[in-house]
């Protein structure tokens, strides 16, 4: 397969050089305003170590101040999309703002396919930076959202859908409905994201003829690094810069060894400088065999702090808090994250004197999903709130 374009084959040094310019850049852009970074300057890349790190709750407290943006040097926004917090992200139409292109070409998706897109399009933008791919690939797309499994199945089945994007987990309820129902679906790629894919699952679709790759991508900065055919790591978008850095300190860590995901994004519609993901990963080491050569990530190794994805949204230290806080019975509570089949579970822990039948309403209005709510008696004094015991592979 020919690669995206030939960004993903340049040389180390001139993709470092191209990536300062842009950097410097996006500090021009900073210039006129009064924040950290007003009048900040890099003359290499290794300077960017020098300048703070930015975290969600600062966008939080930034955009409560001054709506919608913070402040933040934001131009072009066609699009306001809004994630827990509440924080408010722009979007924009110009041709695959995003980058997720890069990663659907990696998947094998172009002019031909018909992709099905069961990311959400209410008020979260991933199904927005999924359909604005696949136009860049000349795909058709079906906005299919989320739920409403017996449609889904319809539509795949009339209109010949040949490639699925989505979160990992819905892909199969899709395919498990179908055979219930009857009708043979002709996905042969899938493109997924929102949620971890386990080794197990993504052999389960290749058992049925659907090969399966990732790309970790957010809100805020569009796709960060993606899977190529090679299955070897996630590569590095061409449009962010990626550092791996000691969680608490910004500082970047070793080759191969795990810290948080803090990523620069080149988009000069909204240039965010060292965002921190709370992720966890590790670069490794040599290039990809696909001929790609921009770094590799291993891929998601859980969270620099204790929020966990689950079913494809965010559950938060601070919503479990605001669940405790709701009920005076209640002394502590922990949300217990694992796998059933091939499915997130949630249970949630409550240490409280007595049951209330209102607990999982709450727990629904609070964590934004169901779960199993369990009266224990005690839990560990160890400060965890959300324990996530999945198995990654």
């Amino acid at each position: 397969m020919s690669h995206y374009d030939d960004l993903e084959t340049r040389s180390a040094d001139a993709r470092e050089a191209a990536q300062l310019r842009d950097v410097q850049a996006q500090l021009a852009r900073y210039a006129g305003g009064d924040g950290v970074l007003a009048g900040a300057q890099v003359a290499t890349l290794s300077d960017l170590a020098k300048l703070p790190v930015l975290r969600k709750s600062q966008l939080v407290d930034w955009q409560g101040a001054k709506r919608p943006f913070g402040g933040l040097p934001v131009s072009n926004a066609a699009q306001i999309f809004q994630s827990p917090g509440p924080i408010y992200e722009p979007g924009g139409v110009s041709h695959d703002w995003w980058r997720i292109g890069r990663f659907l070409h990696a998947c094998g998706i172009g002019a031909g396919d018909v992709v099905q897109n069961c990311f959400g399009y209410h008020l979260t933008p991933a199904g927005h930076i999924f359909e604005s791919g696949a136009r860049a690939v000349g795909a058709t797309v079906v906005p299919a959202g989320t739920g409403q499994t017996d449609l889904q199945v319809r539509a795949a089945a009339d209109l010949g859908c040949t490639a699925y994007a989505g979160t990992p987990d819905y892909l199969k309820i899709i395919l498990d409905r179908a055979a219930e129902m009857g009708e043979t679906l002709a996905f042969t790629r899938a493109a997924v994201s929102g949620g971890a894919l386990f080794p197990s699952l993504r052999a389960e679709y290749a058992e049925r003829g659907i090969t399966t790759l990732q790309c970790y991508a957010t809100a805020d900065l569009g796709q960060i690094a993606y899977e190529s055919p090679a299955q070897e790591g996630m590569i590095a978008d061409e449009g962010v810069i990626v550092e791996i850095v000691r969680p608490g300190t910004g500082d970047p860590v070793a080759e191969g060894e795990v810290g948080e995901v803090v990523v620069t994004s080149l988009n000069p519609d909204y240039p965010l400088i060292r965002f921190a993901t709370g992720d966890l990963s590790a670069v490794l080491p040599g290039q990809s065999p696909c001929g790609r050569t921009n770094m590799r990530i291993k891929g998601w190794m859980g969270r620099a702090d204790q929020t966990a994805k689950i079913k494809g949204m965010f559950v938060r230290p601070e919503q479990v808090a605001d669940f405790v806080a709701r009920h005076p019975e209640v002394t502590a509570a922990r949300v217990i994250v694992t796998r059933e089949g091939e499915m997130d579970a949630m249970e949630v822990q409550v240490q409280a004197t007595h049951d209330d039948p209102a607990w999982a309403e709450s727990v629904a209005q609070v964590l934004k999903l169901k779960g199993r709510v369990t009266r224990v008696d005690g839990l560990p004094n160890d400060g965890k709130v959300i324990d996530d015991q999945r198995e990654y592979g």
